[in-house]
Formats: C-alpha cells, structure tokens, sequence
C-alpha cells in the first residue's frame, strides 16, 4: 500500500515539473504576443497566466464536474489549448516578435490573418473573465454523487445512510389509537327509582319531535360499461342440436376405431366427442367392454 501511495506521489510530482516546464515554454511565446499588441510590461508578464493558467483551471474542473458540466470544461480546455498553440505557432513564424521589433498591432503580413490573429489575442482575457467565473461557480455549487459500499452483502449509499430519517417514507405512519376509556356512573338501586320517581306509563311520555329525514337517491354516475349479467336469452344461444345417446356411442365408436388400448380414457373420448364428462365415462365403459377389456 505505501509503494502504490509512493509511485502515484511520484507520478504526481513528475507530471507538475513537467507541466511547468511546458508553461515556461509557452510563457516565452505569450509575453512577446502580447508585447506586440499593446501590452506593458507587467500585463505580458501577466498574459501567460490568462490563457495557460485557465487551461489548468478547466482541466482540474472537468476532473470534478459530470455530465454537461463537465463536457462545458472540456470544450473550455479543448478551445484555450487551440488559441495557446495558434499562438505560439504565429511566435515561431514571425522571428520580429521574438526581439519585440515587430510594428505594434502586426502579427501577420496578410491583413485578414492579421486582424484575426489581434481578435484571437485581445479577446483570451475576458473569455478567461467569463468562463474562469463560470467553472468556479459550477465546482462550487457541484454535488458529487453518494459513494456506494457494500454493507451486509448489499449495496447502500453512504450519503442516504448519513441523511437517513423517520420521515423518508411517502406517507407517514399513523400514530396507534388509544381508547378513551370513560368510567359510567354505577346506577341507583331500583327501589329508590321506585320510592321518588312515580310510575308512568309508556305511553304517557312524551318523546322529542325528530323530523324525518328526506333521502334522496342520486344515481351513481360510471363512464365504465357495465357486462351483461344473467341468462342469455334463448334468441342469442347459438343453436346445437342435442344428440342420443346412440349418436354419441356412433361417434364415438367412429373416432375412437384406430386407437390403443391405453388411449381409451373418458377425458380423450370427452375432447374428441365433445360431450360431458358423465357421457364420456359411459362411453369408455361400453366402448371397453365391446373390445373385451375390463371396465375401471
């Protein structure tokens, strides 16, 4: 474990120094561009970092973003690391710029390169304003997604463990209903209702007036269409005519003329002839008593 944590420190360390032998490299070539087009001292200085160090920028965002994010970072890094070659391929051509002889403004000796190659490097530091501002604000407001660990021979998210709650279900599980347990008064002997309550009959006690309740039947209204329930009427049956018990042994008898022995069932016999299973029973016993079998 501490070899691999070594080598990958190694790696780490060799792809910086490399790194910024590179931007020393392209350090030289941006500070005579930008030289040429009207920058003092300090901004060429200065310049390299705008375009290389945006490039490093959108590198370590596209390593933290996902999805259009990140595919936004890329096209950020892909474009930068294009102006940046143009650049110093336009240095390489133009050996004036390397003495800073070269007429303020000229990059190129054809006027429409000329102009182009002025746009492309006036306007690499306020893209790198804008989209340096842009890729901040995504890392910053990026949530990586939850880390996954198998607990218990089983997947669970380690971010829904930590934000886990009661109130995670869809509907809330009711609280268990307590009865209301109200103790009655225990009621007075019968004899003293008797001795201080005189007697009236049923009839003569008056019951309160309740008036009458009006119900009214609404119809339940269904956009469902209802089956047909009940009998069939004999006008929709299909009509079949109904065969003797002659007609069904004939058919039988025909069907079965071919077949083994062992195929000499009452359920067989009830599918080829179609009838019920009781005629079928009655079929098997005649049709295996004709051919001298004993019958189940």
């Amino acid at each position: 474990m501490s070899l691999h944590r070594k080598g990958r420190a190694a790696l780490v360390l060799a792809l910086v120094v490399v790194v910024a032998m590179a931007f020393r490299v392209s350090w030289n070539a941006l500070r005579d561009i930008a030289g040429a087009i009207g920058a003092d001292a300090t901004a060429a200085t200065l310049y390299p970092f705008v375009v290389d160090g945006l490039m490093a920028l959108a590198l370590i965002a596209a390593l933290v973003l996902a999805g259009r994010d990140r595919t936004f970072a890329l096209r950020v890094l892909a474009a930068y690391t294009i102006a940046s070659l143009v650049l110093n391929y336009v240095h390489g051509l133009v050996p004036e710029l390397h003495g800073r002889s070269v007429d303020w403004g000229r990059l190129a000796d054809w006027d429409p390169a000329n102009w182009a190659l002025v746009l492309l490097a006036t306007s690499l530091p306020v893209g790198s304003i804008y989209f340096g501002s842009d890729l901040v604000a995504k890392v910053l407001h990026h949530r990586p997604a939850p880390i996954t660990t198998s607990i218990e021979n089983g997947e669970e998210s380690i971010g829904t463990m930590r934000n886990r709650s009661s109130s995670d279900l869809a509907v809330s599980t009711p609280e268990p209903i307590t009865p209301n347990v109200t103790v009655l008064p225990r009621p007075v002997a019968v004899g003293f209702l008797k001795s201080s309550i005189p007697a009236k009959p049923l009839q003569a006690i008056e019951q309160p007036a309740v008036p009458p309740i009006e119900r009214r039947a609404m119809a339940a209204e269904s956009t469902r269409q209802r089956r047909a329930t009940g009998r069939v009427p004999e006008v929709a049956r299909t009509p079949r005519p109904k065969r003797t018990p002659g007609e069904l042994l004939s058919q039988a008898r025909t069907a079965t003329a071919d077949w083994p022995d062992f195929r000499l069932t009452a359920e067989g016999i009830r599918r080829e002839v179609r009838t019920s299973p009781a005629n079928a029973r009655t079929l098997r016993d005649t049709l295996r008593a004709e051919r001298g079998l004993s019958v189940a």
